[in-house]
């Protein structure tokens, strides 16, 4: 197994990187990494990324290279089976004013609208981590043949719900923010709610289904 490649992000933070490249069982991996530190008194805060890892620790009290040892130990004992995570389903507007870029997709992709649509429902997703917004979780397993750049010109307000597909993934902006993913639906289930607990509605692990609820073609 190659080893965990570990960088300085600043005097508080390390910046764990695993080898590539990004897969399920490597973001399994980092899950059981942050389960473990969550018991390490020197450790502040551990945030998962895409294939990667911040921990973030007191430099006053921490030895930074007592630390890296231990991040070393805890990735080569790390488990990177199948977590317990939710099945939860989502229903999605295709097309139309929900979904403006639907036909771009299907013009990129060389497939029909209605396919594109069929094959973003069909997919298990899991969600690989929460980023970029609160509650705006990626997912893994979109299909590869709807694979699509993200737009050249982002938008200044993509309506919350919108789903949307940026590269290799897809997502769902949980609230109302500049994006550049390409929109090809929207769902009325809320993402993220300040006021519940859990505040977001998706956690790493989690399985997501996305149910046809309409098509506008």
């Amino acid at each position: 197994m190659s080893t965990l490649s570990i960088l300085p992000l600043g005097e508080a933070a390390l910046l764990c990187i695993p080898p590539p490249p990004t897969s399920l069982v490597t973001q399994r991996r980092i899950w059981s990494v942050a389960t473990m530190l969550q018991a390490r008194p020197d450790v502040l805060e551990m945030v998962p990324g895409m294939n990667n890892f911040t921990v973030i620790f007191d430099p006053l009290h921490t030895d930074p290279a007592v630390l890296e040892s231990a991040l070393l130990a805890a990735w080569e004992g790390a488990d990177d089976q199948a977590e317990a995570g939710r099945e939860i389903e989502i229903p999605v507007r295709y097309g139309g004013v929900h979904g403006p870029d639907l036909a771009e997709v299907a013009l990129r992709t060389g497939l029909s609208p209605e396919a594109v649509v069929r094959r973003h429902a069909d997919g298990d997703y899991v969600v690989y981590f929460l980023g970029f917004l609160p509650g705006f979780a990626y997912l893994g397993g979109l299909d590869p043949s709807l694979a699509t750049p993200r737009r050249a010109e982002p938008r200044l307000a993509v309506p919350a719900g919108s789903v949307g597909i940026g590269g290799a993934q897809t997502a769902i902006y949980p609230v109302v923010s500049p994006g550049g993913w390409q929109l090809i639906g929207r769902t009325d289930l809320p993402l993220f709610d300040p006021a519940q607990m859990p505040p977001t509605l998706l956690s790493p692990g989690d399985h997501v289904r996305f149910i046809i609820e309409s098509v506008e073609l």
